[in-house]
């Protein structure tokens, strides 16, 4: 009969009355007849599959209010999985005359229990009768047994009626190749809390439900679970299985885990081994088509659903969109402040002392003034040797590196590759695991598999360690009284698009030697922190999405030494990389961006790589380097945050090479020098490494970290915190800003257009090195050294700032710099200053070439003053004749020329060295001491300078 004879509708109703064999029939007449068929998947299809006894809710147990994609496909992968316990090659018998016709032997049916026209009244007389491959079916009631029943043929026991009519309280010890038990409720017996157990042979678990008891399975054995509930602390545990699987099971109210694997899976196999094998590998195929399943039915998460790969997770800030905020962060700060600290005004957000201070200087500017209003020739400097830092492109978020695939990720990465593709030991998919102690714990080299898992309400969701190895894809864990996942003593694995969230410790904490990869996970909104790395544990954590923790988005510290790379972090309620006691670790390539407190802190010992990151648009200050802090910081982008660029402890070494630090609003780079006070402390909540207490873990980790590995080969040995090739521009106070006790080295740097002055140094108990930089074109003196610092000004050029280009009130050396084109005094040494001045070259616009004022100590002498105005009648240098202590000898003054040979030539303009890497510490002075602090704070009173960075606080 044609289809087109009658209405597709009618037909569908017609055909919603057939089988399932004549369904099938049907689906064999023609295309038009298949395509018919298929049409019936949210009709027949659904009926037939969910009235089958055997097969719950194709989403039980995660989301049986959701339909499946195809309630056909469910049935079939149904209808296959509930044959595998039979396809073992003993159930074929040849005939007696030929060997190549095969028939299977007739299965029999055995009834138990109270049956109208006979059967069996008790479970071990059926069993008795039944032989191999024969079906015995419970009817109605609870079964108990004395002692335990040994399963010694093949056999099929499947409970009659609903779930729950038939119950057993028996012991199995399954001694045959396979058996099949369906429809069952099992209970412990009064001897033991063991159900069931195997160790050669198969057993398949189909709608079944324990209750406080527990499934032993040891390798060679194996086991399918389907649609099975475990509840009231009931467990699984596999000893040395080479597969087993768990499909589609709930696991609730444990006292302890839910699932335990243990043991290196044996090499012995039984007959199922291949099947399973098979079957585990539909389900890989399924889990990567639809891998971000859990993502698209999980919780309502502050970030839209879908796979977070193509899907941006919420707006990203522009500098635009920064800038508009500025005005409003200002005066609400101005308005908490009680008007005191911050000044609101057409220069941006200023510091009052440095405002102060060289407001004083302004005022005696007028003069030293020329009157005439004639326009001066102006020197060129453009060629100097750090001009292509100052053409630096103005941060955007389009140069975020974007977030790679799991595919990408793969395929880059031979070794997370093969880890995606094994399959061994139990697999877990799509279970779930709540209100319970623990969920899948492995140890003493386990393998497991786990796929699109709920983990929910737990004290922790997977433990793996002892040298474990797990493969964890597209689970959701949540709701964990402790940390999500944990990982120590050498375990490793593949963590890989997880959705972690809303745990009450580290959703991952990887510690004493653990090396997981971790790749393309949601891990956020959590209690503590994101990661942890900690006690030597290491792993390479690459293209999550980590947002919303309330600590620290990944923290690694005692020895923690992990690659962090191509991550997003964002959004934190503190730090978002913290790196304390002696971590260490590569973190390159990542977005760290509008996190509450410090892009990235570094504390205590803390001595990581921190590479080629976008650290911007945090509400606090974007690195901060604090007691003992140590590290690599180099090629990074930090911009937009509202406190400082680098916030730096004088305590601290760190190495600060090729950055742009731009377009803060305070300082571009602080280096300070304060101890906290035992209030400061306790203010900080500082809780230690996170444990688990109800394990008695104690945390000796001094006693319990390995020697350390071999440095980073590529780090040169350094005793003074080094500043280098740095491009600080754009900030909105002042460019370096030094209050320090300890030595530092600011070398080859370009500090242009800030707002305050480019260097402040205000306290430097040791000697500053300022060598080689330039410092240009900012809001107020070029550099400007405080009373009783130490400072040695080098090979730098000083351009065109808008105030003075050095003011020098401290003691050291201004040696073969060029200071040309500012609008106030060129240098201007003043107080009781103890310096020299020489071979320096100097145009000021319109003050003195060089000032010398009040008690100055010191030598000015063989310098090269240009003037400005051919005709100005003042003198280049002024000096107090009344001071005899100040000698001024030697010294050169060219007049203008014609614009073509008024140049800086012989050499040409400084900085020379473009390259500045050569310059060693080496060569730096050895002789001077660190001072160890005890501890930094960083509470704010009045002033960003006087007590510390804002928000800026030990984790």
């Amino acid at each position: 009969m044609e289809v087109g004879s009658l209405p597709v509708e009618l037909w569908r109703l017609i055909l919603a009355y057939l089988p399932l064999p004549d369904l099938g029939r049907c689906c064999l007449v023609c295309r038009a007849w298949r395509e018919l068929i298929l049409s019936l998947d949210s009709t027949r299809w659904r009926q037939l599959c969910l009235g089958c006894p055997e097969c719950r809710h194709p989403n039980w147990p995660r989301r049986p209010h959701l339909p499946p994609v195809s309630w056909r496909e469910a049935l079939r992968q149904h209808a296959l999985a509930s044959r595998t316990w039979t396809q073992n090659g003993s159930d074929l018998h040849s005939s007696a005359c030929l060997h190549l016709f095969r028939r299977r032997k007739d299965r029999r049916v055995w009834h138990a229990g109270t049956v109208a026209g006979g059967g069996y009244e008790t479970l071990r007389g059926a069993l008795a009768a039944a032989g191999p491959y024969d079906k015995v079916v419970l009817h109605a009631g609870v079964y108990e047994e004395q002692v335990e029943v040994s399963l010694k043929v093949p056999v099929e026991i499947v409970g009659l009626g609903k779930l729950g009519d038939v119950s057993l309280l028996v012991s199995f010890d399954q001694q045959c190749p396979t058996v099949r038990l369906c429809n069952l409720v099992f209970m412990p017996a009064w001897f033991s809390p063991v159900v069931y157990k195997t160790s050669s042979g198969h057993v398949q678990l189909d709608n079944c439900n324990f209750e406080g008891c527990q499934l032993h399975i040891r390798g060679p054995g194996t086991c399918q679970a389907r649609f099975c509930s475990f509840a009231q602390g009931s467990s699984a545990h596999f000893l040395g299985v080479a597969i087993s699987l768990m499909d589609s099971c709930e696991f609730s109210g444990g006292d302890s885990a839910s699932v335990t694997v243990e043991g290196a899976p044996v090499s012995e196999r039984n007959w199922a081994f291949k099947h399973l094998l098979a079957l585990a590998k539909t389900f890989n195929m399924m889990t990567s088509n639809g891998s971000t399943e859990i993502s698209n039915q999980g919780g309502k998460d502050s970030v839209g659903a879908g796979s977070h790969v193509n899907t941006p997770v919420e707006g990203v800030n522009t500098m635009e969109d920064w800038n508009k905020q500025e005005v409003d962060w200002e005066a609400n700060w101005a308005k908490q402040k009680g008007g005191d600290g911050l000044l609101s005004s057409q220069d941006g957000t200023m510091i009052e002392e440095d405002r102060m201070e060289t407001s004083s200087e302004s005022s005696e500017v007028d003069d030293e003034q020329d009157d005439e209003k004639s326009t001066c020739l102006k020197l060129s400097y453009d060629q100097h040797g750090l001009a292509h830092l100052s053409k630096a492109d103005t941060p955007d978020s389009s140069a975020f590196p974007a977030l790679l695939s799991l595919s990408a990720e793969l395929q880059r990465d031979a070794e997370a590759r093969d880890l995606a593709a094994s399959v061994q030991g139990c697999l877990l998919r799509r279970c779930l695991l709540r209100d319970g102690k623990g969920g899948v714990h492995l140890c003493n080299h386990g393998q497991a598999r786990l796929e699109a898992n709920v983990f929910r309400g737990l004290s922790y969701a997977v433990r793996c360690i002892q040298n474990a190895k797990m493969v964890m894809l597209s689970n959701e864990v949540c709701g964990c009284k402790a940390s999500g996942v944990f990982l120590r003593l050498s375990a490793q694995g593949l963590i890989a698009e997880n959705n972690i969230h809303s745990n009450g410790e580290a959703g991952l904490d990887i510690r004493k030697g653990a090396n997981p990869i971790i790749l393309c996970n949601r891990i956020h909104s959590g209690l503590r922190s994101g990661i942890v790395v900690l006690g030597n544990g290491r792993g390479s954590i690459r293209s999550n999405q980590i947002y919303g923790n309330k600590e620290a988005g990944v923290y690694i510290l005692f020895n923690g030494n992990p690659v962090v790379s191509g991550n997003h972090i964002f959004q934190g309620l503190a730090a978002g990389i913290a790196v304390n006691e002696n971590g260490r670790g590569l973190i390159t390539e990542n977005v760290i961006r509008q996190n509450q407190w410090g892009g990235a802190d570094i504390r205590r010992g803390g001595d990581p790589v921190l590479r080629d990151n976008f650290i911007c648009y945090g509400y606090s200050d974007g690195v901060v380097v604090g007691e003992r802090g140590r590290g690599l910081i180099e090629g990074n982008h930090i911009y937009g945050n509202r406190g400082c660029g680098v916030w730096v402890m004088s305590s601290s070494l760190p190495q600060l090479i090729g950055n742009h630090i731009t377009h803060n609003r305070m300082y571009g780079l602080a280096v300070f020098c304060r101890k906290d006070t035992e209030s400061a402390v306790n203010r900080e909540g500082y809780r230690g490494p996170e444990n688990f207490n109800e394990e008695r873990e104690l945390m000796a980790w001094e006693s319990d970290i390995d020697s350390e590995d071999e440095r980073f080969s590529s780090r040169r040995p350094i005793t003074v915190a080094l500043v280098e090739n740095n491009c600080i521009s754009h900030n909105r106070a002042v460019g370096v800003y030094v209050k320090s006790s300890e030595p530092l080295n600011v070398v080859a740097n370009m500090v242009n257009s800030n707002r305050g002055d480019g260097v402040s140094v205000i306290q430097s108990a040791q000697l500053t090195r300022l060598v080689g930089n330039c410092v240009l074109c900012n809001g107020w003196t070029g550099v400007t050294v405080d009373k009783e610092c130490r400072v040695e000004l080098r090979g730098n050029g000083v351009y065109s700032n808008n105030c003075h280009g050095v003011c020098f009130r401290g003691d050291g050396l201004i040696v073969e710099n060029d200071v040309v084109g500012n609008n106030a005094v060129g240098i201007r040494v003043m107080d009781n200053a103890d310096v020299k001045v020489s071979k320096n070259r100097v145009q000021a616009l319109q003050g003195y070439g060089i000032s010398v004022k009040k008690r100055v100590r010191g030598v000015v002498q063989e310098n090269l003053i240009y003037q400005s105005l051919s005709a100005s009648t003042k003198t280049p240098i002024r000096t107090n004749k009344q001071n005899l202590e100040c000698v001024v000898l030697n010294n050169s003054l060219l007049t203008p020329r014609s614009q073509a040979l008024w140049a800086l030539d012989n050499p040409p303009p400084r900085p020379h060295n473009s390259n500045p890497s050569s310059v060693t510490p080496s060569t730096l002075p050895a002789n001077l001491t660190i001072t160890m602090t005890n501890r930094i704070t960083a509470s704010v009173e009045s002033g960003c300078h006087n007590n510390g960075s804002i928000f800026c606080s030990i984790l």
